[in-house]
């Protein structure tokens, strides 16, 4: 181990939507040496103000940045920073979970389609990978154009939260200094990340108008983004929280992870783009230079929230009672569209609680449904990726409600097969530490860090729970779509 006088230290951020978490590493070895963290606001549009506060917090509890030799930042996708031509916030940033953008997505597909949903989606996935939904940067803007536009005619560059972060770390004020990677900018709706290229035509599209609007710089994974304001510390080029992740836990081709945080999150390694015209799988790409098709729910550890408040426990309370519920919980199917759905693209939809009879409507059940209504959405993400032909050798299980005693042992039951459980970690903020000690290094690969302890998870399979639910939810599409 290098002495403390020694070491060279990176540091990794974590800007998600409820919180900035920093840690500070060995870049040799990865070692944690410090780190910090303090809240966002809640809601689904926020001040870019906020997250640059809540950043400075964190950084000054993890010992700041003065002895720190490269810095990266991982940021929540999709948000929208809208920028003046002086590099002023416009607006409020509108983010991912904010589904006011829903009919303008509707409107893009259709539109270029000309009219034909179907051949719309197709030519959405030819053109980016995706096809957009509420979520993606690109609605956010043809929203904005339709209802903010003297907002819209102010436009002078688009960021996203972990671009406009790594643009504040370095404090030029220039707009062309904006920075960002593959993996984010593949989640905008206006980049293509098999030819590597924005596409303006879609912006335009997006905007109603040729935009003659300033766009983050796509930089390779290792490439430098520039320097630390005051310090000199290297910048990364940063990345997407979930591509950030996939750096963090070290995935590779025939590795999924299934993250349990605010969003629920399948995503997998794949060496070749993924195209799937449904949209339930989006084709963007990882924070190394291959691909990361995902399948993206806005209900996870949410579902579990509602539910113990309902029921008057905290979560272990929770999963003491779930785990007290025989698997299929009497009958009762939660489908947990709490707060409408991405994936299905359902963004109006609200939960459904089926199955009910006098038997079934116990503390018990409610509880082991609410748990398995979680895990089977996320069995059917993943059935959708592996449907893309993208092999699944290894199940990784991260997030906050990973944590949970009864997600840990119905999700093997769920999943069909083991399920590896890494040590908990700021999985999102050890990507951005790695990539930082990666540009560093100036290397061809990202440093091989030693990963935590992992345990196998192990549960006899539960099929007909999963059957169960694919009917439940198969209804209440159909009686929400006609």
């Amino acid at each position: 181990m290098s002495s403390p006088s020694s070491r060279r230290l990176v540091a990794g951020i974590d800007s998600s939507t409820q919180s900035c978490k920093v840690v500070v590493r060995d870049a040799d070895t990865g070692e944690l040496v410090r780190s910090g963290q303090a809240k966002h606001p809640d809601g689904t549009e926020v001040d870019p103000e906020a997250w640059w506060q809540a950043l400075q917090k964190a950084l000054a509890q993890a010992g700041g940045l003065g002895d720190v030799a490269a810095v990266a930042v991982g940021g929540q996708q999709h948000g929208l920073v809208a920028l003046d031509e002086a590099g002023a916030v416009i607006r409020p940033a509108l983010l991912w979970n904010d589904t006011r953008s829903a009919q303008a997505a509707a409107d893009l597909v259709a539109e270029l389609g000309e009219g034909d949903v179907v051949a719309g989606r197709r030519a959405w996935v030819e053109a980016i990978g995706s096809v957009p939904v509420a979520s993606l940067t690109v609605a956010k803007l043809r929203w904005l154009a339709d209802h903010e536009p003297d907002n819209a005619a102010r436009l002078a560059a688009v960021a996203l939260p972990h671009d406009w972060l790594t643009w504040r770390l370095a404090g030029t004020g220039v707009l062309e200094d904006l920075a960002t990677d593959r993996s984010d900018a593949s989640g905008t709706g206006y980049f293509d990340p098999a030819g590597n290229t924005y596409r303006r035509d879609l912006l335009d599209r997006a905007l109603r108008r040729a935009a003659d609007v300033v766009l983050p710089r796509v930089l390779g994974p290792s490439a430098s983004a520039g320097q630390v304001d005051g310090t000199g510390a290297l910048l990364g080029p940063g990345a997407g929280d979930n591509a950030a992740a996939a750096l963090g836990v070290g995935m590779g081709p025939g590795h999924v992870t299934i993250s349990l945080g605010t969003s629920g999150v399948v995503s997998a390694v794949a060496t070749d783009p993924v195209r799937d015209p449904s949209g339930l799988v989006t084709g963007f790409a990882d924070a190394t230079g291959n691909f990361l098709p995902m399948a993206t729910t806005l209900n996870a550890s949410r579902v579990l929230d509602a539910t113990a408040r309902l029921l008057g426990v905290d979560h272990a309370g929770l999963s003491e009672l779930a785990l007290a519920a025989p698997p299929g919980a009497g009958g009762l199917v939660h489908v947990p569209y709490l707060d409408g759905e991405r994936t299905p693209n359902l963004p109006d939809a609200t939960g459904s609680l089926r199955g009910m009879t006098r038997d079934s409507m116990t503390r018990e059940n409610l509880a082991r449904a609410a748990v398995e209504g979680m895990l089977c959405h996320l069995a059917e993400g993943m059935a959708a990726v592996q449907a893309q032909g993208v092999e699944v050798r290894r199940i990784s299980l991260i997030g906050g409600a990973a944590r949970s005693e009864a997600v840990q042992r119905i999700a093997p039951a769920v999943l069909g097969q083991d399920v590896e459980l890494p040590e908990p970690g700021e999985y999102v903020a050890d990507g951005a530490a790695r990539q930082a000690a990666w540009v560093l290094a100036g290397s061809e690969e990202p440093p091989s860090w030693a990963t935590g302890a992992t345990r196998t998870l192990t549960a006899e399979p539960t099929p007909e729970v999963l059957e169960r639910y694919r009917a439940e939810a198969a209804r209440v599409l159909e009686e929400l779509t006609g």
